[in-house]
């Protein structure tokens, strides 16, 4: 079983006060293009983690039966937080997990596929564009106690750098790995 942790807590800080999940692209709110995505891939559950405005963010997404919604209500301490979250509601049956944010909906299925099809023994598998990491990662079940130590507002990133040997980097020919809407103007199109 493959399940997927989408981070759809933050406040959109650098939005000027817009939910930037709530924002249509090509009239359709920016969160339910990475929940496409996601769903359309061999994954077997999504674990959707909400905080800020939470009941907005939530009544945009459609019903599904792989969908688990849960509250971080520490969501203004850091991405961490919501991580941690998500991990606490993971299926016993989870044998690896992704960790998706919320603000990348260009990443689509393909993508999400080719990282659970590398799948050997590594326990890390990271999209790479251009030999630049991307999103999202691949985390196998046993990284999940060096996870939950991980604090504030820069994610698994130090995981990461721990793990050097045990990871695997994917050449992926997608920009949309890197690709995340952070501002104002990245919604212009």
């Amino acid at each position: 079983m493959i399940s997927a942790i989408l981070l759809a807590a933050g406040k959109s800080k650098r939005m000027n006060g817009e939910n930037k999940l709530c924002k249509k692209l090509h009239g359709i709110p920016m969160i339910n293009h990475s929940i496409k995505n996601i769903l359309s891939s061999s994954i077997d559950e999504l674990i959707i983690v909400l905080g800020h405005e939470n009941k907005v963010v939530q009544n945009l997404i459609k019903k599904n039966n792989k969908i688990k919604f849960i509250l971080n209500n520490k969501y203004e301490t850091g991405i961490a937080s919501s991580i941690k979250t998500g991990i606490k509601c993971l299926s016993i049956n989870s044998k690896a997990f992704f960790i998706c944010l919320g603000d990348m909906p260009m990443v689509n299925k393909n993508v999400y596929n080719k990282l659970i099809n590398s799948r050997k023994n590594e326990d890390i598998i990271i999209p790479t564009y251009k030999g630049i990491r991307g999103n999202p990662i691949l985390f196998s079940k046993s990284m999940i106690n060096q996870i939950m130590n991980i604090e504030g507002d820069i994610g698994a990133k130090n995981i990461l750098n721990i793990n050097k040997n045990i990871l695997l980097h994917i050449e992926i020919d997608d920009e949309g790995i890197r690709k995340d809407f952070n501002f104002i103007e990245n919604f212009n199109f």
